[in-house]
């Protein structure tokens, strides 16, 4: 099984598809950027239905605000003689341009050696130099609008504290309540402590257990299925959505 979840786009849906081989099941979803009492957060949207009319429209109205954010960015590096330009990050995208493209560009004109150098405060990380603020819904909306598409709920890496900022359990508490199923656990960003008391937590809250490589292309250099779900909760998710099925070839 491989999930696909770009960021608030459906965009690599008929592709995957396509490529799709025999014996590989795919879940089709999407990474929803959110906001939490000012802290940034993602929210992973698996097996909706695209066409829901309230969520396909706020995911278009962010996918036009990233292309507008990166672009600033762009602009800002270019403006200070940094050999990136927008029509660079453009070319790197080859489609819906976010963050990551930006940081590419940094990386090929020599100023950081890896992807993950240019997320930082000297360049595009969280308030830094180059950063440029981004169209977030408040998760708890989000959640609103996933379960209205029929899809299911993970709280993408909650303690991914390398990241930035993470909020309190008291806000995954509220997002519990709201209908979130689950907590991704295992990723690359949760050493052993913040694991063990995410699966307290979600033992707490019923919630299920993911994990995710959280895979990103060779510009990063975490692993295609590094860190993987269980069959457990793999099958729950599928059982619990209703606004789309698994792709199977």
């Amino acid at each position: 099984m491989l999930a696909l979840t770009d960021h608030d786009t459906t965009g690599g849906w008929d592709a995957a598809a396509a490529a799709l081989p025999s014996g590989l099941s795919l879940v089709r979803g999407a990474e929803i950027s959110c906001v939490s009492e000012g802290i940034s957060l993602h929210l992973l949207a698996y097996l909706f239905d695209p066409a829901e009319p309230a969520f396909a429209a706020k995911r278009s109205q962010m996918r036009t605000s990233r292309v507008g954010r990166a672009q600033r960015m762009a602009q800002m590096l270019e403006a200070d003689g940094t050999g990136v330009t927008w029509s660079r990050v453009q070319e790197i995208a080859q489609g819906t341009v976010g963050r990551p493209h930006v940081a590419q560009a940094i990386l090929e004109q020599g100023h950081v050696r890896t992807v993950s150098q240019a997320f930082t405060p000297e360049w595009i990380g969280t308030d830094g130099r180059y950063y440029v603020h981004k169209l977030e819904l408040d998760v708890l909306d989000a959640i609103a609008l996933v379960l209205g598409a029929g899809g299911v709920a993970v709280f993408a890496h909650p303690k991914a504290v390398k990241r930035g900022r993470t909020v309190g359990d008291d806000v995954v508490r509220a997002m519990a309540e709201a209908g979130l199923h689950g907590l991704e656990v295992d990723h690359v960003d949760h050493d052993d402590a913040a694991r063990a008391h995410l699966r307290g937590l979600a033992a707490e809250l019923d919630l299920l257990t993911t994990g995710s490589s959280d895979y990103h292309g060779t510009a990063k250099t975490v692993r295609l299925g590094e860190h993987t779900t269980s069959e457990q909760a793999y099958e729950q998710i599928v059982a619990t959505a209703t606004g789309l099925d698994l792709l199977t070839a």
